[in-house]
């Protein structure tokens, strides 16, 4: 009797943790598809004039990853709910293959570590090049350089490779570097100086630490994964052992269903 209970309730909270923890990702699914159609939405990528160039928003990965995330937790939590072995079966198919795909790309860049500064360093250069055409890559870089204080990719002339801060440009611009560089951009104020950083390729590095981040983004890039590896290492482990501990939990729910079902067909044949 004993036995039974511990195997009904064990039966119970298994299946309601894999269909909350489902009800939890669903949430978080929905939420990101709609932070990418508002991020669409907002930058009007739907207009006529924009379409065309619609297939390399990055917002449109959020709503991918949005739709994809909110349809598997529905999916297991369905699954789970109605006892369906079918849609159990499908769910844990696809959080296999995504365990699988994750450890892949987590063996590939742990082999390619040695060019992903270069990499790296390729994509930025392309970012500095687009900063004023594309919104998306002048937020992140922006966002980058704020955040980590660095200017440019090994060093604040790199923003030379840009059309409008390139020295012989003809504009305001030419010889400066984007305000996310400056030390201050507020200038102890409360408004955005797009302007303090005019000029600040013409200054030579003493001049210019006082006004502008002297460093490159690569170095702090690398420097902020050294110094958070350990958290990044966790948060690795923490999310794939969540993935796993799930495939066990339907793998068990499935074989209880099989059981219920051979137990119910063994009871249909002695009526008969």
């Amino acid at each position: 009797m004993y036995y039974y209970y511990y195997y009904y309730w064990s039966d119970y909270i298994f299946k309601y943790l894999l269909v909350t923890s489902n009800l939890l990702f669903s949430v978080l699914g929905l939420v990101t598809l709609v932070v990418g159609l508002w991020g669409l939405i907002n930058k009007e990528s739907f207009a006529q004039e924009k379409i065309s160039g619609i297939g390399t928003d990055p917002m449109l990965l959020f709503c991918f990853l949005g739709l994809v995330l909110a349809l598997l937790s529905l999916m297991g939590c369905v699954g789970a709910l109605r006892e369906n072995m079918c849609l159990l079966q499908t769910f844990s198919a696809a959080v296999l293959l995504l365990v699988a795909a994750q450890v892949l790309v987590a063996i590939v860049l742990y082999s390619l570590q040695g060019q992903i500064a270069e990499y790296l360093r390729l994509g930025m250069l392309a970012a500095m090049v687009r900063y004023q055409d594309d919104l998306d890559l002048r937020f992140i870089t922006d966002e980058i350089q704020t955040g980590l204080q660095c200017c440019g990719a090994d060093t604040y002339r790199d923003w030379e490779i840009n059309v409008y801060f390139n020295c012989s440009a003809p504009g305001v611009q030419a010889c400066g570097v984007p305000p996310s560089c400056c030390i201050d951009p507020l200038e102890n104020g409360t408004v955005w100086n797009s302007q303090c950083g005019v000029g600040a390729q013409q200054l030579d590095e003493f001049s210019a630490q006082s006004v502008i981040f002297l460093g490159g983004c690569l170095g702090s890039i690398s420097r902020w994964i050294e110094q958070h590896s350990g958290v990044i290492v966790t948060v690795v482990i923490i999310l794939l052992g969540l993935q796993i501990l799930t495939l066990f939990i339907t793998a068990h729910l499935l074989q209880k269903i099989r059981w219920s079902r051979a137990q119910h067909d063994v009871y249909l044949q002695s009526l008969q």
